[in-house]
């Protein structure tokens, strides 16, 4: 408790402690959450409040202790090291962020003429099969989003699995895989229907591997729309 006490004094005080925090940020945690902060596979950090970390204490916790499964502890960081990212990802806060090229009320029209909302919810409405998005602003960055538009196999989160079940009666049921253990599999359709199969009773268990259900878009917008349907997609806070 007193170790972490003066690590936190001297990430306050110490006018290094943003630069140290800096260099292990970027060597450690740029892969997820991008060189500036700007998000990726992990939440945006350039922001002035994070949700998950209202506070330095909180902060220090979060990166010492990870979330799981989303993101793994900081074992390997001595407190003060710790105290450092911290300073240094409370900094990120004041960097400007990026300002999409496109129009969002043009990009939500481009969202529902596409038909999103039928894989997609934003604030409740939608249905449920592909990732919420009401907050994806704030967890991706336009690069991202952009990148996940047009080649969506390429920026899978991690754990996703789209598979394929055969019955015994040769029905087949495709979509993601929600539960599994060594005897059983749980599965959402795209229709939002789950499933439960006893794999003892399968036909065949096909892991579509690098593949998912949402369709790649290139070629099928322009590019004012893609523009438009990433700072519609970019503005997508959540909660203020």
């Amino acid at each position: 408790m007193l170790l972490a006490a003066a690590a936190a004094a001297f990430a306050q005080t110490s006018p290094d402690a943003a630069g140290a925090g800096r260099k292990i940020f970027e060597a450690q945690c740029a892969l997820c959450h991008g060189q500036t902060g700007g998000g990726g596979r992990g939440p945006a950090l350039n922001r002035p409040k994070l949700n998950k970390a209202p506070d330095d204490e909180a902060l220090r916790k979060l990166i010492s202790q990870g979330i799981d499964p989303e993101m793994p502890p900081a074992w390997q960081l001595h407190e003060r090291e710790v105290a450092s990212v911290a300073a240094y990802v409370r900094t990120l806060g004041a960097i400007p962020p990026e300002i999409p090229p496109g129009d969002a009320d043009r990009g939500k029209t481009v969202y529902e003429a596409q038909k999103c909302a039928a894989c997609h919810m934003i604030a409740g409405k939608g249905e449920g099969f592909g990732p919420e998005l009401t907050a994806v602003g704030a967890r991706r960055n336009v690069d991202y989003l952009r990148r996940t538009i047009l080649q969506p196999s390429g920026s899978l989160p991690e754990g996703f699995q789209y598979v394929a079940v055969t019955t015994a009666a040769n029905q087949t049921v495709r979509g993601l895989r929600v539960n599994e253990d060594s005897f059983s599999i749980q599965v959402k359709d795209t229709a939002g229907r789950f499933h439960s199969f006893r794999k003892s009773t399968l036909k065949d268990l096909k892991r579509l591997s690098g593949q998912t259900p949402m369709p790649s878009y290139e070629g099928r917008l322009s590019a004012t729309e893609l523009d438009d349907l990433v700072t519609y997609l970019a503005g997508l806070k959540g909660k203020p």
